[in-house]
């Protein structure tokens, strides 16, 4: 009898998995198109990296002829000298150029994360008179690039007499339109209107229904638009490069841009093409650290403590 009963399961597994054959059979197996396009994509974003990784380990004389061509390391080493030319240079005024673009990311980043949070919660919790008109500009501004923005930005902030400050540069950076555009969308799934009026019902008030509630679930939200607005700031160049004259209050990537203009005046001027290498590289290990270390709380968790 336990022969007979087993039977009809092992024909019915034989067909499941014939039929499942069948279906791999018929979609072509594996997609290795698929593959093949994601690998081509990794190559291609993975190339220039590492072509700045090989380059800051070079001479001048090496980056236009070494024996290692432009992917892969000549036979000296010089990263060390480089790193020792750049403390030389101009008094080590790469290091400033460093620090600033330290203070000007996170200030200008977690200022605007922290007005893209209050905005976005706003338009998505709060039901006020104008809000459509208001939220359609701002999905205006998105659209305007913000390179357009700052011959207008430039002389706003010289009739106020802070052009060549470290205002000029923290200021307008933190104004995000996209990130509040993100935070508003991310509020509307995220929290639900239920939980906020169950907290109301309990006796929290706003300020505590926000801080204890909402914002332990936007954190995924907020980690993005974080690293966006420090991201977008880090590589701002056509602002600093309008309103800031003073070489001590450059971020790196104008100063390295100067470095490079001398570099290219030919005999008039001076092979700084190492140090530029260099200083590239040493520019993006903050943004890949905190690519890294922020990356786990951008998936799941949504809820984390916040119905405790």
């Amino acid at each position: 009898m336990a022969l007979v009963t087993d039977t009809p399961h092992r024909q019915g597994g034989q067909k499941a998995r014939s039929s499942a054959s069948r279906n791999r059979a018929r979609n072509g197996g594996p997609r290795i198109g698929s593959h093949i396009f994601l690998l081509i994509l990794v190559i291609y974003f993975i190339t220039p990296l590492w072509w700045l990784t090989v380059a800051s380990t070079k001479d001048t004389a090496g980056l236009f002829g070494g024996s290692g061509g432009p992917l892969w390391f000549d036979d000296e080493f010089h990263f060390v000298s480089n790193i020792q030319g750049l403390f030389e240079r101009q008094d080590g005024i790469y290091w400033r150029w460093l620090g600033n673009s330290f203070l000007y990311a996170i200030s200008g980043g977690v200022g605007a994360t922290i007005l893209a949070v209050l905005a976005g919660y706003g338009f998505a919790k709060y039901d006020f008179r104008g809000r459509g008109a208001f939220f359609g500009i701002l999905l205006g501004a998105v659209m305007v690039p913000l390179t357009a923005l700052v011959i207008p930005t430039f002389v706003l902030l010289s009739s106020v007499g802070l052009v060549n400050t470290i205002w000029a540069v923290i200021l307008p950076s933190l104004l995000s339109p996209f990130g509040v555009y993100l935070m508003r969308v991310f509020a509307q799934e995220a929290v639900p209107d239920e939980l906020l009026d169950a907290a109301r019902i309990d006796g929290a008030g706003e300020l505590r229904t926000f801080f204890q509630i909402a914002l332990p679930l936007l954190r995924p939200a907020i980690v993005t638009v974080l690293l966006l607005s420090v991201v977008g700031t880090w590589n701002n160049f056509f602002l600093p490069l309008a309103v800031l004259s003073d070489p001590l209050l450059l971020p790196v990537t104008v100063g390295l841009n100067g470095w490079q203009a001398l570099s290219n005046a030919g005999s008039g001027g001076e092979a700084l093409w190492n140090l530029i290498t260099t200083g590239a590289f040493i520019s993006i290990i903050p943004l890949i650290i905190a690519f890294l270390s922020l990356q786990k709380y951008w998936q799941g968790g949504l809820s984390l403590g916040s119905l405790k």
